[in-house]
C-alpha cells in the first residue's frame, strides 16, 4: 500500500506490494508526463523547482533517488523501516525525479569519482566489468567542460529487463538501465555499444536535466548537445575511426530519412501541443542525429576552442538561469565563435526551422589543354515541398531549396601532392560547373602528338570521366578526388569519377570515410571487373586498416560475386577465412582464439558475407551452404579465453540468410539438426542473455518462411513453442512468441495472428498492467 500526505510518499509491505513491486522492485521511470502519476506535482518541463524527498521502506531494501543522500532513519516499528531522506537543490522538473526500491547491491567506483553504481545480486560481477571505463567518461566531461559534475553524486541502477519500461530511463543525477547492457568480461561484442550508452546517460545529466530546454522547440538544442560530447567522448577513448565512422554512418542515415516536416528540429509545427512525443520513435532518432550533425557543423565553422567555450558557458555555475534558449547559443555563436550574423541569420533558418538535407550530385571531366578539372554540380534537397501546404516549414524549403550556407571544400589528390580547393558554394544555381586548377602536370611527351581532328580550343582535349575509366593515371595527373572530405556538413553526396580513380581511393586513403564511399561505389557497378574484385579483397586482407570498413568489404565481395566472375568474391571470401582460421595441415578450423579482438570482428562477419552470395537463380552457391556448415560443425572454444557465444550466434544468423535452391535443399536437414543441437545445449547450460537461443529461433524462422513448401510449419512451431515457458529468460519467450506470430501471419492471415497475439498478452506476465 501507498499513502501520501505532506508532499511524502510511503511504500509499505501491504498485500498490494508484490504485485506492484516485482521481485521485491519498485521503479518509476521517465516517460512523459508520467511523473504525476505516482506524486503530486506540476508534471510540466517548463516548472523547475528544488526538491526534499524522504522514502521510507523495508531494512533489507535500498532506496535511490535524486540528488544528496543527507542521512538514513531506522524506525522502532515491528518489523523496523528504514527512512532515506534526500535533499535535491538544483532545481528540475518533475520529469526528473525518479525511484528505484530494492534489495541492491551497490558498488562505489573504484577510481575516487563520486559515483555509485547498483544491481541485484545476480548481476553484480557483470556490473564489476562493465563500469571499469566510467571514470574515463567521467573526467573527459569535467576537463572538457571545466566544471565539476552538477549534481553531487551520481547514481546508475540496472534492473532486469523485464522489469523496465524503456532500456533507458533519466532521472537528476540517477539513471535506470536494463541489465542487457552490462557485459561480462568474456563476451566482446557488447563492450563498444554499452560505453557508449552509459555515456551518452551521462552526457544527458549536463545537457537535457542540470541544464534544460527553456521551451518545447529548443529540446534539439539540449539533445544535441549531449550527443556531441558523447561523440567527444567516442573519439578520446573509443578512436577517431569509430567516432569519425559512426558520425559518418549518422549524417547518412539522416540525410536519408529527413524529408518531411517531422524532422525539422526546432519548427513550431514541429513541436507545437505535441508534449514531446516529436523526440519519441524513428522521427525522434533521426532528430537526435541531425541535432548533433548540426552542432559539429557550427563547431567546424568557429573552431573547436570556440565552440568549447560555449559549452563551458552554458554550464557554469555562475550563469543564472539553468535554461538554454536556440535564440540565446544563436547569440553566442555570434558572440563568442565570432560567426558573423549574416551567415547565422541563414543557418538557424535553413538547419534548425526547416527539414531536408542538400543533395549534391558532381562529376568531373579533366581539360588537358587547361590542366584542370571541371566540375559540375546539381543541387537539390532531400525534403520535397509540398504544393498545397502553407507550413512554416515547407515555405522554407520552397524559398531555399538549392542553399544552404557555407562553402564545401573539395580535395584533389594528384601525382605531385594533395590540394584543398574550398570553392564549392552550398547555395546558388540548381546547375553550375566549377574549375580547379590542378597543380601536377604531366610529362611533355604526352602532347607531343596532336590528336587528329583536334579544334583550337582544346575542346576535344577534355578527358570525359565516364569514358576514361581505367586510363586516369595515364591521360591526367589525378588519382583521386572527394567532396567535403572532413564533413564539414550534412549533405548527401553523389560524386562520379572514374572506377581507377575509386580503387586508387579506396586503396590509397588512409581515411576510414574516404574507404567506406569507395566501397559503396565499387559494389554497385553494374559491370564488375577483376581489378575492383582484388581491391576489394586487398582492402579486407589488409590488418591495418579499420575493421568495420573491411567488414564492409567483405559484404561489398559477396554482393559482386557472380557467375560473370566464376563467383571470385566468394571464392576470396572463403580463402581468407581459412587462411586465418583453419589448420592447414588438416584442412579443418583451429581452436577458436580471439585474443585480435578487431581481427575477431571481421571474421565473425564472413559467415554472413557468405550467405549472402546468390547464383544466377538467385539461390545460394552449395560450396557457401556447405562452408557454413562447416563451420558449425567444428566450431571449438576450449582453451578459449572468451567466450563464442555472438561468434555462433552469427553463424546460426547466417542460416537464416540461405536461400536454398536445388543444389542446397539437400543441405536443409544437416543445418537443422545442427540448429537443433545448438537449442538443446543452451536450453541444457544456459548461456549469456539467452544470445544464442535467440538467434536459433530467428533462424528457424527464417528458414520455415522460405522453404515453406519442404518442411512441415508445424514442426519447426512445436520446436520453438517451448521457448515460450515462463521458466525461460524474458528475451527468449518474447522472440519466441514474436516469431510464432510471423508465422502464423505468413500462413494463417491477420485474424489468426491478432487471435495468438491476445493470448500471448494475457500469458505473458511482463505484459500485465
Amino acid at each position: 500500500e501507498h499513502k501520501t500526505g505532506s508532499g511524502r510518499l510511503y511504500f509499505g509491505e501491504g498485500r498490494n506490494w508484490r504485485s506492484f513491486c516485482q521481485h521485491n522492485v519498485l521503479h518509476s521511470n521517465s516517460q512523459i508526463r508520467r511523473a504525476h502519476c505516482w506524486f503530486p506535482c506540476i508534471d510540466s518541463a517548463t516548472q523547475r523547482c528544488p526538491f526534499d524527498l524522504e522514502f521510507t521502506v523495508s531494512t533489507d531494501l535500498v532506496a535511490v533517488s535524486n540528488g544528496d543522500l543527507l542521512y538514513q532513519v531506522l524506525s522502532k516499528e515491528d518489523p523496523p523501516r528504514k527512512t532515506y531522506v534526500y535533499k535535491l537543490s538544483t532545481p528540475v522538473s518533475a520529469q526528473w525525479i525518479s525511484l528505484v526500491v530494492g534489495p541492491f547491491e551497490v558498488l562505489p567506483d573504484k577510481n575516487g569519482i563520486s559515483v555509485s553504481h547498483m544491481c541485484l545480486s545476480s548481476t553484480l560481477s557483470k556490473l564489476d566489468n562493465t563500469i571499469s571505463f566510467f571514470h574515463d567518461a567521467y573526467s573527459c566531461y569535467e576537463d572538457y567542460l571545466a566544471a565539476s559534475f552538477p549534481f553531487g553524486l551520481y547514481k546508475q541502477i540496472f534492473l532486469p529487463s523485464e522489469m523496465v519500461v524503456s532500456p533507458t530511463s533519466f532521472g537528476a543525477s540517477t539513471c535506470i538501465f536494463s541489465a542487457d547492457i552490462l557485459n561480462d568480461e568474456k563476451v566482446i561484442d557488447q563492450i563498444i555499444g554499452t560505453r557508449i550508452k552509459l555515456a551518452y546517460a551521462l552526457a544527458r545529466q549536463w545537457f537535457g536535466i542540470y541544464t534544460s530546454a527553456e521551451e518545447p522547440n529548443d529540446d534539439w538544442l539540449l539533445d544535441g548537445l549531449a550527443g556531441f560530447l558523447t561523440d567527444l567522448f567516442i573519439k578520446r577513448y573509443l578512436g577517431n575511426n569509430e567516432a569519425r565512422y559512426r558520425r559518418f554512418k549518422a549524417n547518412c542515415t539522416v540525410c536519408q530519412f529527413d524529408v518531411s516536416g517531422a524532422t525539422a528540429l526546432g519548427s513550431p509545427d514541429a513541436s507545437t501541443d505535441l508534449y514531446g512525443t516529436q523526440t519519441l520513435g524513428s522521427y525522434g532518432k533521426i532528430r537526435s542525429l541531425k541535432a548533433v550533425a548540426v552542432l559539429q557543423t557550427l563547431e567546424k565553422q568557429m573552431g573547436p576552442d570556440s565552440f568549447r567555450k560555449i559549452l563551458q558557458m552554458i554550464v557554469a555555475s555562475t550563469r543564472a538561469s539553468r535554461t538554454l534558449s536556440t535564440k540565446e547559443f544563436r547569440h553566442l555563436a555570434n558572440k563568442i565563435g565570432n560567426l558573423e550574423r549574416p551567415f547565422l541569420k541563414e543557418f538557424f533558418p535553413r538547419w534548425i526551422e526547416s527539414c531536408g538535407c542538400p543533395i549534391m550530385r558532381l562529376g568531373i571531366s579533366y581539360n588537358k589543354r587547361r590542366n584542370l578539372v571541371e566540375l559540375a554540380v546539381s543541387r537539390g534537397c532531400t525534403a520535397k515541398a509540398d504544393p498545397g501546404s502553407d507550413s512554416h516549414v515547407n515555405g522554407d524549403i520552397q524559398e531555399g531549396a538549392t542553399g544552404w550556407p557555407g562553402m564545401m571544400s573539395v580535395r584533389v589528390h594528384e601525382t605531385d601532392g594533395v590540394y584543398d580547393h574550398p570553392i564549392l558554394p552550398m547555395a546558388g544555381e540548381a546547375l553550375q560547373v566549377v574549375e580547379l586548377q590542378c597543380h601536377s602536370k604531366l610529362a611533355a611527351k604526352r602532347f607531343q602528338k596532336t590528336k587528329k581532328g583536334s579544334k583550337p580550343d582544346g575542346s576535344d582535349d577534355n578527358v570525359d570521366a565516364s569514358t576514361q575509366e581505367n586510363r586516369t593515371s595515364m591521360d591526367s595527373p589525378l588519382l583521386w578526388i572527394r567532396v567535403d572530405p572532413e564533413m564539414e556538413y550534412l549533405a548527401e553526396i553523389h560524386f562520379h569519377q572514374p572506377i581507377q580513380m575509386w580503387i586508387n581511393q579506396l586503396e590509397k586513403d588512409k581515411d576510414v570515410i574516404s574507404q567506406s564511399q569507395a566501397i559503396a561505389v565499387l559494389e554497385k557497378l553494374p559491370q564488375l571487373s577483376f581489378a575492383v574484385i582484388n581491391a576489394l579483397n586487398n582492402f579486407l586482407n589488409d590488418t591495418k586498416a579499420f575493421w568495420r570498413v573491411r567488414v564492409e568489404a567483405a559484404y561489398a565481395l559477396a554482393v559482386t560475386a557472380s557467375e560473370e566472375t566464376d563467383l571470385a568474391g566468394l571464392l576470396h571470401l572463403v580463402k581468407f577465412y581459412k587462411s586465418r582460421r583453419f589448420d592447414t595441415d588438416i584442412g579443418l578450423p583451429r581452436p577458436n582464439d580471439f585474443h585480435d579482438i578487431p581481427e575477431y570482428f571481421v571474421l565473425e562477419a564472413i559467415p554472413h558475407a557468405v550467405a549472402l552470395v546468390r547464383s544466377s537463380d538467385k539461390s545460394s552457391p552449395r560450396q557457401a551452404i556447405e562452408f557454413i556448415l562447416q563451420l558449425l560443425k567444428y566450431n571449438d572454444n576450449n582453451g578459449n579465453v572468451y567466450s563464442d557465444v555472438y561468434w555462433l550466434a552469427a553463424m546460426v544468423q547466417a542460416i537464416g540468410e540461405v536461400e536454398f535452391g536445388q543444389q542446397g535443399i539437400g543441405l536443409l536437414s544437416s543445418l537443422l539438426k545442427r540448429i537443433d543441437r545448438l537449442l538443446q545445449f543452451d536450453n541444457f547450460m544456459p548461456g549469456y542473455n539467452g544470445v544464442l537461443t535467440v538467434s536459433c529461433i530467428r533462424a528457424l524462422a527464417r528458414i520455415a518462411e522460405r522453404v515453406s513448401s519442404s518442411i512441415c510449419l508445424d514442426r519447426i512451431c512445436e520446436l520453438i513453442a517451448p521457448f515460450r515457458s515462463m521458466d525461460k529468460p524474458w528475451k527468449v519467450r518474447i522472440e519466441a512468441s514474436r516469431v510464432l506470430l510471423d508465422l502464423e501471419l505468413h500462413h494463417k492471415g491477420l485474424d489468426a495472428a491478432l487471435l495468438l497475439f491476445l493470448k500471448y498478452t494475457d500469458e505473458e506476465r511482463s505484459l500485465r498492467g
